[in-house]
């Protein structure tokens, strides 16, 4: 961070720089079209004005910007800088004097008829420069002032975002495991095996969440491997009357990347509402890249709502999913969900514009 603002400070010092050497070569340039080579004591006159304007422009810069302009002191801002201005005059004028001392010059006849119009004209003419180089240097400063308030602001988002995101992962962590714990209890009653294997199961569904779920974006072949495990360990407390059928159509070879988790609160919420103990249910699982850049998810099962007694899970799953997906892809998203007109069928489909690596 120390490194990117020394770059910053040196490229503003070498635009700085070449503006101002730009400013004071121009007159002897211009001169230079008139003549071979312009006179010693035209060039010294000539360089009067550009200093007077790199004064002003610096002294608001540096002083009368930062410190009345930012502090919404307009009138004394306004006020400085005509006296300001006013001062740079009589330093041009003292600056021709000067020029004049050193390098007397005998001006043509016309031109002393001429000279207290000129003196009228220039001076106002020079005050119009010193007052538009003076709004100048008060645009750039408060641009810079603008930007630097904008990158802070964008940075504390960024970290408001990041901490809400951690505190959704953290959140994610306990509401899965509390229902899968609760998935193993049930099978401990009936069936000590499958109990056993279950558990096997669950200790490669924790690796998945110890080692990815701390970063932002994971391959979607890992993401999808921890799915299948997820199905595998819930099929097995599923009684023959449940059809379960989990299905992808996504390229062996790819370089898709996606946020962990994602998708894990809508499969658990269809076994949670999509199968009953005593009728005929079915959950169906398709995952599918709709197009090049997009991924898409569909779940549908069957309608069984729980009844408000049930806490078997504590219900915000649905919640995190909506605030993940603002938070991770703002706008790159599409998720639509309900059920059927006969309130019997609930479908889920969510599609994401993914990133490839």
């Amino acid at each position: 961070m120390k490194s990117k603002s020394n770059c910053k400070v040196s490229w503003e010092l070498i635009i700085h720089l070449c503006a101002w050497i730009f400013l004071f070569c121009l007159p002897p340039m211009l001169m230079g079209h008139s003549r071979e080579l312009p006179e010693r004591g035209e060039s010294f006159r000539m360089m009067g004005p550009p200093l007077g304007m790199a004064m002003i422009f610096y002294l608001n810069y540096f002083y009368l910007v930062p410190r009345l302009l930012f502090l919404k002191r307009n009138k004394t801002y306004l006020l400085s800088n005509v006296t300001v201005c006013i001062l740079m005059l009589l330093f041009i004028h003292m600056w021709f004097e000067l020029a004049n001392a050193f390098f007397p010059t005998s001006p043509p006849p016309h031109i002393r008829h001429l000279q207290t119009w000129e003196f009228i004209l220039f001076r106002l003419r020079d005050f119009t420069m010193f007052a538009l180089i003076a709004a100048l240097a008060a645009v750039i400063r408060m641009s810079q002032k603008w930007h630097t308030a904008e990158v802070a602001r964008q940075k504390a988002e960024l970290r408001r975002i990041e901490a809400e995101l951690k505190n959704l992962h953290n959140q994610i962590n306990p509401h899965f495991l509390l229902n899968t714990l609760n998935n193993i209890y049930a099978l401990i009653t009936f069936d000590t095996d499958k109990a056993q294997q279950a558990l096997q199961d669950l200790s490669r569904l924790l690796r998945h969440l110890l080692y990815d779920n701390n970063q932002d974006f994971i391959p979607l072949n890992r993401e999808i491997e921890f799915l299948h495990n997820y199905v595998a360990l819930m099929r097995i407390r599923l009684s023959p009357t449940v059809e379960l059928r989990f299905d992808t159509d996504i390229p062996a070879e790819n370089n898709i990347r996606i946020a962990p988790l994602i998708y894990i609160s809508l499969f658990e919420n269809a076994f949670k509402h999509g199968i009953s103990p005593v009728e005929k249910s079915f959950i169906h699982i398709r995952i599918f890249t709709s197009q090049p850049d997009s991924l898409t998810c569909v779940i549908a099962n069957s309608n069984y709502p729980k009844r408000r007694n049930d806490i078997s899970g504590s219900g915000i799953g649905l919640e995190q999913v909506q605030k993940r997906l603002d938070l991770i892809y703002p706008g790159k998203y599409n998720w639509t969900k309900g059920t059927n007109s006969e309130q019997t069928v609930y479908t889920s489909t969510l599609t994401l514009q993914i990133q490839s690596t």
